[in-house]
């Protein structure tokens, strides 16, 4: 959630209450020993019955594994295949291009030199049971990178069933068919909404959740208990939930960057597109809140950064990196299996754990493109906070992650996508 989203965010039912507490309770407040002891005791029935097929492992090469990343034609999406492939991973993309492009994937076989035998792409929505079993026994899929989902907060509150049938179902239909396959290792891109408003700051990983403020952020926290749940019913289930805070920048080249769909709802965007011309000034919603300059503060981080994030998680679930004990609540550790592939759910924040203000955002932005923006300060919105940023020491510890590029960099490579690409995928200056 960040400045620049146009519509208010408003608080869920109160059945809604319930259910956060109960997963709250059940996933943090102490039960973890509970928990594992009830996968020991599951995992005979588990293994008896069909659908639990053995686990495919991860303890081999990158060039040995093939990554399925849904979503990946977007923007977190194609920079991770970028990562990705620059790795040496093979890499399938499934994509409904709602709210993304094909052409961003021809820039990422631009930028890492790879071919259609490296990169394969499938237009398809993870709804699509048919399409999702086409691509599982057309490739031999090792893990899951799952980004697919409908993201801008303001419009759930306007679209809630959509939301909750595109991510949640989607997220549904994706695991059966993987747990089909047996391909039961998955990175989840969660998201810092998860903690609602957060009990203290900087977040850490054992911060309570509280209820979620809008209904996008409340199907990520049913989808991380849903992927909790999983691994408790069938202990081969390898997953790693990943909590962000408001990913901006774009690649280095300029080739790949942020293209949403109509009037960004998201921060940086919006200053970029107010930079190149196309808006006229940035909405800054509230300037009274207890931070040095009034406005709400974010943790940034350098989409790149993020996407080297979720190739780290890969590294832990594959056993490479980490000791595999949890450093905080929140992670499920399981026992290993015999080839040291990780079993259980890792949970990591991912920032720089560094929060910035709106207004430095603002100005970062007007040192990488040489100009002032206009800007208007507008009364506070409904569900925004003040402050909401990420401890990352447990990211460090166990993923041996950290984040590299700062707010100026990050905005220096924002305005060089921008600039080359005003009109974003659809009509650009540089080709691929």
């Amino acid at each position: 959630m960040n400045a620049a989203e146009s519509a208010p965010c408003l608080s869920l039912p109160a059945t809604h209450v319930a259910f956060d507490e109960i997963a709250r309770q059940h996933a943090i407040a102490g039960t973890i020993a509970a928990r594992e002891k009830l996968v020991r005791g599951t995992a005979a029935a588990g293994n008896e019955s069909e659908n639990a097929m053995a686990n495919r492992s991860l303890a081999k090469g990158p060039s040995d594994t093939c990554v399925l990343v849904t979503g990946g034609a977007g923007f977190i999406g194609s920079h991770t295949c970028v990562e990705l492939l620059n790795r040496g991973y093979r890499v399938v993309v499934l994509d409904d291009l709602s709210n993304s492009s094909e052409v961003a994937l021809d820039r990422v076989r631009a930028i890492t030199g790879v071919g259609d035998d490296r990169l394969a792409f499938y237009e398809a929505s993870i709804l699509d049971r048919e399409a999702l079993d086409r691509v599982f026994a057309e490739n031999d899929i090792d893990a899951i990178i799952h980004f697919a989902g409908f993201k801008a907060v303001g419009e759930s509150v306007q679209k809630p069933l959509e939301y909750y049938w595109n991510n949640v179902a989607g997220t549904l239909v994706l695991c059966e068919a993987a747990r089909a396959a047996g391909c039961k290792n998955l990175v989840f891109s969660s998201s810092a909404t998860v903690y609602g408003e957060p009990e203290f700051i900087p977040i850490t990983e054992d911060c309570p959740k509280h209820e979620a403020t809008n209904p996008y952020g409340q199907t990520k926290s049913m989808l991380e208990q849903v992927l909790t749940d999983l691994y408790v019913g069938d202990g081969e289930w390898n997953v790693v939930l990943l909590r962000y805070f408001n990913p901006i920048g774009a690649h280095e080249s300029g080739l790949i960057g942020e293209d949403p769909k109509g009037i960004p709802n998201n921060l940086l965007p919006y200053v970029a597109q107010v930079a190149v011309g196309k808006l006229e000034r940035v909405g800054v919603f509230g300037d009274d809140y207890p931070t040095p300059d009034g406005t709400g503060v974010r943790d940034y981080i350098h989409v790149v950064d993020l996407a080297r994030g979720h190739v780290a998680a890969l590294d832990w679930m594959g056993g490479k990196v980490g000791t595999g004990a949890a450093s905080t609540l929140g992670t499920l550790a399981g026992e290993p299996a015999s080839d040291g592939t990780r079993r259980g759910v890792g949970i990591f924040n991912l920032g720089t754990g560094t929060g910035s203000s709106v207004l430095d955002v603002v100005h970062a932005f007007e040192r990488a493109c040489g100009k002032e923006l206009p800007y208007e300060v507008k009364p506070r919105r409904a569900g925004d906070i003040a402050e909401n940023y990420a401890a990352c020491d447990k990211a460090r510890e166990e993923l041996g992650w950290t984040a590299e590029y700062d707010l100026d960099r990050m905005c220096a490579d924002s305005w060089r996508w921008q600039s080359q690409n005003p009109d974003g995928y659809a009509m650009s200056a540089v080709t691929a």
